[in-house]
């Protein structure tokens, strides 16, 4: 089912591939935490007590990126993944990205902090540079992954029927709703969250994540960055306020990029890129 490599790369991977998309990165994923919410002494029997670093929470976490490259491998084989990988080398984009990313997200959560009245409180969280490390390869190889399916795959198929900011509108509300098992798990952070302040997290920063994404030419390596700053180890606690101020974010990047986001032209669509 590869197509020629004269044709529009665009349309290797058809729009119905969101189907498998979605219900393997929920299928997977709710199913594997399910058994630890509906059947937790028989699965923690077999599997241990689940945590955040356990090997079937990395599973659950990596379930859109495992979609993606299934999707991405079915329709274009090894050429495809190759050009599907080549999107994470994409890495340009204008300064103002870069800023925002290096020193508005660190602004945010410090600010959150502030507001919070946490920002004076807390001590530093790690006690050793190991357990530092430690943290920081987690966040790394946790998250981040993500993007490999939802802004790696499933915004550009949806960017082919949808303005740039409905588009990231619906992906946001369609994230927000896959993480709602871990809410039900004592084991995870999520558990210590409240779900709606992140729900609406979710999307506010699946909408900053659309602006980033098409300004970098459907780079997955920033959106990816981006994933990782917000989970950012060294960052202080500042839930909920680091959620409304990437609420207040979101709102005015659209405004500034009002005929980006609700145009379609110009908006990234292609999946694959073929050399």
């Amino acid at each position: 089912m590869v197509k020629n490599s004269s044709i529009d790369s665009t349309y290797r991977i058809p729009f119905i591939s969101l189907v498998p998309f979605f219900l393997v990165t929920f299928g997977l994923a709710w199913g594997i935490l399910g058994f630890f919410i509906f059947l937790p002494e028989q699965t923690a029997s077999i599997f241990g007590e689940l945590t955040g670093q356990h090997p079937l929470f990395f599973l659950s976490v990596y379930t859109p990126a495992i979609a993606a490259f299934m999707i991405v491998g079915y329709f274009g084989g090894y050429r495809g993944l190759k050009g599907f990988l080549s999107r994470f080398l994409l890495w340009r984009c204008s300064r103002a990205w870069y800023v925002f990313l290096m020193i508005g997200i660190p602004l945010i959560f410090y600010v959150g902090a502030l507001i919070k009245g946490s920002l004076f409180l807390e001590t530093f969280p790690f006690a050793s540079f190991s357990l530092l490390v430690t943290a920081f390869v987690f966040a790394t190889i946790k998250g981040p992954v993500e993007e490999f399916g939802w802004r790696g795959l499933a915004l550009p198929l949806l960017q082919r029927k949808l303005a740039p900011v409905w588009a990231g509108l619906v992906l946001g509300v369609v994230w927000g709703f896959w993480h709602l098992p871990a809410f039900f798990l004592s084991g995870t952070q999520q558990s210590q969250w409240s779900f709606f302040a992140f729900f609406f997290g979710c999307i506010a920063i699946s909408v900053i994540a659309t602006g980033l994404f098409n300004a970098s030419k459907g780079s997955i390596l920033l959106p990816a960055l981006f994933h990782f700053m917000l989970m950012n180890p060294i960052f202080p606690d500042a839930q909920p306020y680091d959620t409304y101020l990437l609420i207040v974010v979101a709102i005015v990047i659209v405004g500034i990029k009002r005929k980006e986001m609700f145009s379609k032209e110009g908006a990234v669509t292609k999946v694959i890129e073929v050399s």
